[in-house]
């Protein structure tokens, strides 16, 4: 018999259950989606349609591929509509973003490397050009980060008066900004070399300076002070 819904497993295989024995940390990563799925769809329950989910996340290296799954993708899976595709998109982003606070305060970049490497996994799988800026302190501190633009990095259309208006409102004493290439080439382009220097020419005025500019790739990165163009 298909058992569509959690109730209707046998009490030792129910997560719910698990959970209360066990802890959270006795569930698989299946029956922790499972529990936040509640209910499958004819012909298959709860626990396999978690399991596709994760079959979805292996190319990104696991779990935390949940936050690079779009809603049209989860929705692809049996029991997964709207809602729950929203959902889950909601979850990975949470988890993101309580990953970064709990990191934030201890994560100090110092090297070009460093930088890259925080970033990498969130920004070398999106699809469309992304900029942003990242506010330093005095020790090299992450005090915040802002998206700048989305599209193809462009210097009409960035503003460094908006950009140090976020680095004094944040206190920043330091800037970096970054931005990745879709096609997984991190070459920079001579717009991105553009905007580089104007930014830097207007950090040098206010004495927030821009320490580089960091253009990720697929699991590769290229650092324009590096270049020497910084």
């Amino acid at each position: 018999m298909t058992r569509n819904t959690i109730s209707e497993l046998p009490v030792s295989e129910r997560p719910y259950e698990k959970c209360q024995t066990l802890g959270p940390g006795g569930l698989t990563d299946a029956e922790l989606l499972a529990v936040i799925l509640r209910t499958g769809t004819k012909g298959q329950g709860a626990l396999e349609t978690a399991r596709q989910v994760l079959e979805l996340c292996i190319p990104y290296g696991g779990l935390h591929g949940l936050y690079h799954l779009t809603c049209g993708e989860l929705q692809k899976i049996p029991g997964i509509g709207m809602v729950k595709s929203i959902q889950l998109s909601c979850i990975g982003e949470f988890v993101k973003r309580i990953s970064r606070n709990r990191t934030r305060g201890e994560q100090a970049f110092h090297t070009p490397e460093g930088v890259a490497s925080y970033f990498m996994e969130e920004m070398r799988h999106k699809e469309k050009e992304e900029l942003r800026a990242v506010f330093l302190d005095t020790k090299g501190h992450l005090l915040k980060e802002t998206v700048l633009s989305v599209g193809t990095v462009n210097e009409a259309f960035i503003s460094p008066r908006e950009i140090f208006l976020d680095a004094l409102k944040y206190r920043a004493v330091d800037m970096i900004l970054l931005h990745n290439h879709p096609s997984g080439d991190p070459e920079p382009s001579e717009e991105d070399i553009l905007v580089t220097k104007r930014v830097a020419k207007a950090g040098e005025l206010l004495g927030i300076f821009l320490l580089d500019h960091i253009v990720i790739g697929d699991n590769c990165y290229i650092s324009l002070k590096e270049r020497g163009i910084l």
